[in-house]
């Protein structure tokens, strides 16, 4: 891994292409509910950043794969951050939505 791989963005496309293909895998928007009904991703699951702790009843499960998006993905990457801290090691940043094709 090289410093510059810190400067990389993740790619949400890819991010989306991992999670089909991902068994029991979780789509998490930690966008607000209005950024939510303007655009999403089909079977996302919304829970605002700032809710981030009620995860836990949505999905009680701390192994399963999470994969998480918002606007830009800065808040996806705290969300990821305080999901870890929960218990949910595999959870992943994807990125923003704003770069989903």
């Amino acid at each position: 891994m090289s410093i510059f791989d810190f400067l990389k963005t993740p790619d949400i496309n890819e991010g989306i292409k991992i999670y089909k293909a991902t068994k029991g895998a979780v789509l998490l928007d930690v966008r607000t509910k209005e950024e939510y009904a303007e655009k999403n991703i089909g079977n996302s699951v919304n829970l605002p950043l700032d809710e981030i702790e009620g995860f836990e009843k949505l999905c009680p499960n701390k192994n399963a794969p999470v994969f998480v998006y918002c606007r830009s993905g800065k808040r996806s990457k705290k969300a990821v951050k305080k999901l870890k801290n929960l218990g949910y090691a595999g959870a992943v940043n994807i990125g923003g939505i704003k770069d989903y094709k």
